[in-house]
């Protein structure tokens, strides 16, 4: 396999064999997402270890921090950069945190492992999982009809997904349904992450009046995640899971799911859209 230069190294080409009805079998390449396995340190000891799909791994490590509770704002990261003593220092960040955060390492490195797919499978405890946020008072309001239009703006930015086919999208607008950023990852979890870091990092954040657009399904994860980040507003292009919707309802947020470009399910804070779909 090669690297393809998208996104730095989000994609390898692959060598495959064509198979379709009709016509004869013939080789050709096909551009595959990448998934290799991020080390996140902080202050020197390893923290967690997160498949993730290369690019923008400062901004995924920021993500994490601010939805683990660790950080709130730009001023408490001195620095985010490659671990040299480490065997693979392109996928290994160290992170430098201002002395005035503490940090609970006993809490931390309970979270040993997370997949691409799920986030949470390295956490040992059900504190681990939950962190606790204040909820959501944004009065922010949004027509129905702009909140249709914004999985067509998320796909025109998925550069990757174009070549791929394989990964998720998170995407940040406004209030106007202007793109403020969009990432991607194999995993959802991770692209979130990344749209949250970017935030943290350019000082966008938080995101009081923003959206949050996610492809696939809208899980608990994702939705504290949201919280940490102060977004009222995410929406889903699937269904969001049961705990999802209860979260989201006792934290005052704003769930859309199975968004399409003329309907939406509205699971909680239907106070925030008003007006007719497209």
């Amino acid at each position: 396999m090669t690297q393809m230069p998208c996104n730095r190294y989000a994609t390898v080409s692959a060598e495959i064999l064509l198979y379709r009805p009709g016509q004869k079998t013939q080789k050709s390449e096909d551009a595959i997402a990448v998934e290799e396995p991020l080390e996140i340190r902080v202050r020197g000891r390893g923290i967690a270890v997160t498949m993730r799909t290369p690019g923008e791994d400062p901004e995924l490590v920021a993500g994490f921090l601010m939805s683990e509770g660790i950080i709130t704002r730009r001023e408490d990261i001195v620095e985010i950069a490659p671990c040299l003593q480490s065997d693979l220092p392109d996928n290994t960040l160290n992170v430098f945190l201002s002395a005035a955060v503490t940090v609970d390492f006993e809490r931390l490195t309970r979270h040993v492992f997370a997949s691409s797919s799920c986030g949470l499978c390295g956490k040992a405890s059900i504190d681990a999982i939950r962190r606790s946020f204040p909820a959501i008072q944004s009065d922010v309001s949004v027509p129905a009809a702009l909140i249709n239009e914004l999985p067509a703006r998320m796909r025109a930015a998925q550069r990757t997904f174009a070549l791929t086919g394989g990964l998720h999208a998170a995407a940040i607008f406004d209030s106007a349904g202007e793109l403020i950023a969009v990432r991607e990852d194999i995993g959802r979890h991770n692209a979130v992450d990344k749209v949250l870091g970017y935030g943290l990092l350019t000082t966008k954040a938080p995101f009081e009046t923003s959206i949050l657009l996610v492809s696939g399904r809208a899980s608990f994860e994702i939705i504290q995640k949201a919280l940490a980040g102060r977004i009222p507003i995410i929406c889903a292009v699937s269904a969001p899971s049961s705990l999802a919707v209860e979260f989201a309802r006792e934290n005052g947020q704003t769930l859309i799911g199975f968004l399409r470009a003329n309907s939406m399910n509205l699971y909680s804070g239907a106070q925030r859209i008003h007006g007719p779909a497209t």
